[in-house]
């Protein structure tokens, strides 16, 4: 199997490359978003056929995005990983060719140099690591310095886990840190660049140590979500959490915040799930009105919707 070309962004000088692990089966959606119903996706129609399926299911999927910054690869986020044991049966076992993807995009493994993870969930660290001859895992970026949020390791280091998220934890996240490249990052308001032009922005919620990773290039910017955003029907209806949300309260605060962020900034948003065409600009419905108008002490009011205009990767 030939790997698929990857859809490109510019942002500036830095290249950003969305690397395709697999889509989602439609009932996910139902799962991750239960509040999104049939009928509240018909509600907005800006999200068909891209977004969602005619029977108001929701399309996502899963890919990583892979940066070239300043001569350096970068990669955000490593997906689900081949052959991992996983209770959700989407992730379960899979045989993809993402490494051959990642290659022909110009990042073989060998050659990354940061892997930025925007939180330790089993979709966005399974690639971290790859079975070894000898049936270790060993890392799959062995130059690569692994990166992500003291918090958000501090969390999961001190919190009882079931068997699923530790299994995650043993094949995923230890094998690095026991190669010594995992290195934790303080990250505080308003955020930490930790390479010119790219910063790792808290958004908590979903995790208590989440980041968002913003880049900025001769005067554009772009924000890599993480999963502060699941899916573009957050935009419309940014009360709508994920059934994985840790603290929902906050998740609204930080998609909120985020939103209106994005919408002031112009800045091209790339959601860490959103399927093709991945990208786009964050418009406020209802007018030009100032941003965040009628926000009250949470953050905003259900009334506050956006839209995402679709910027398609070349």
């Amino acid at each position: 199997m030939s790997p698929r070309p990857a859809h490109t962004w510019h942002v500036g000088d830095i290249v950003v490359h969305r690397i395709d692990e697999v889509a989602l089966p439609p009932e996910t959606g139902a799962w991750l978003l239960p509040g999104a119903t049939p009928d509240l996706v018909a509600g907005v129609p800006w999200l068909a056929p891209e977004f969602a399926r005619p029977d108001g299911t929701l399309r996502a999927a899963v890919h990583t995005f892979a940066l070239e910054v300043g001569g350096l690869r970068v990669l955000v986020d490593t997906g689900i990983g081949n052959g991992k044991t996983r209770a959700n049966p989407a992730w379960h076992q899979l045989d993809t060719p993402y490494l051959d993807r990642l290659a022909a995009a110009g990042f073989p493994p060998e050659q990354i140099d940061y892997v930025l993870l925007t939180h330790l969930h089993a979709d966005h660290v399974g690639w971290n690591t790859r079975l070894a001859p000898d049936g270790s895992w060993q890392p799959t970026f062995p130059r690569a310095r692994y990166l992500t949020s003291r918090a958000e390791y501090a969390y999961w280091s001190g919190v009882e886990m079931e068997e699923s998220r530790r299994q995650m934890f043993r094949d995923s996240v230890e094998p690095v840190r026991e190669h010594g490249l995992l290195d934790l990052v303080d990250v505080a308001a308003p955020g930490v660049e930790i390479l010119p032009g790219v910063t790792l922005v808290p958004t908590p919620g979903h995790t208590p140590g989440q980041n968002a990773v913003a880049l900025r290039s001769k005067g554009q910017s772009a924000v890599i979500t993480g999963d502060c955003v699941h899916h573009p029907v957050q935009l419309a209806h940014p009360q709508l959490c994920s059934s994985v949300d840790i603290d929902p309260e906050e998740a609204v605060r930080t998609r909120r915040w985020l939103f209106d962020e994005v919408a002031r900034s112009g800045a091209l948003m790339l959601g860490s799930h959103f399927a093709a065409p991945t990208g786009g600009r964050v418009r406020r419905e209802g007018g030009d009105g100032p941003v965040g108008a009628g926000a009250g002490a949470e953050g905003g009011t259900d009334m506050e919707r956006y839209r995402l205009e679709a910027v398609d990767g070349e």
